[in-house]
């Protein structure tokens, strides 16, 4: 049976994330412990508040090691809304500009749009080679709750590696749904909050491991 880890580090939503997961199929452990989060198939990072908050939380159980351990192995890791943000270089938030985990350049910044936070469903622009948007139409939409994001991407193309998948959506402007980037992928909207559409992309990435 697949493994998957869900990094407890005191944000996001760890019991509706497990049982999405575990409905996956997929043997499901909630964990703070740096080893069991290392040994699992898959590590999940959830994230729900302020980044400066999540980041100190990260760094309280040695997350961000985690993280880089794992992908430094080639080992998968789904980061989801603010576990998506935190993956980047910094982040801004009330003039507050706090380090990431550095895996991906760039800045995540407060949405440019009359309305904040985007709540609700909205519709993704995924590639058409996508791993976790495999089998989804067009036209899926996936819920999101949030008011910061990446809103450009700014990791340089380069000949040895395979370039990332982007995925974008649309609130007041363009900004980044999901990434596929090897062993670490992320999704800003929440596929545990997201029906059908959700479970579909939890049971794609379950596969991929």
């Amino acid at each position: 049976m697949t493994s998957v880890a869900i990094l407890d580090y005191g944000s996001g939503n760890l019991r509706s994330a497990q049982r999405a997961l575990e409905r996956t199929g997929a043997h499901v452990t909630l964990t703070s412990d740096p080893k069991q989060a290392l040994a699992a198939d898959g590590l999940v990072v959830p994230g729900v508040g302020a980044y400066e908050a999540c980041m100190a939380g990260l760094r309280s159980v040695k997350g961000d090691r985690i993280i880089g351990e794992r992908l430094a192995g080639g080992r998968p890791v789904l980061g989801i809304c603010v576990g998506m943000q935190i993956l980047f270089e910094r982040g801004i938030e009330f003039g507050v500009e706090t380090d990431g985990c550095g895996q991906w350049p760039g800045t995540v910044e407060r949405l440019q749009a009359a309305i904040v936070p985007h709540m609700g469903w909205n519709t993704v622009e995924a590639p058409a080679d996508s791993v976790l948007f495999a089998g989804l139409p067009d036209d899926t939409r996936f819920y999101f709750v949030h008011s910061y994001a990446a809103q450009k991407w700014e990791l340089d193309p380069s000949q040895h590696i395979a370039a990332p998948g982007l995925a974008w959506a649309d609130h007041g402007g363009r900004f980044l749904a999901a990434v596929e980037n090897g062993p670490l992928s992320a999704t800003q909207f929440h596929p545990e909050k997201s029906g059908d559409a959700g479970a579909a992309l939890l049971r794609n990435w379950v596969a991929s491991l």
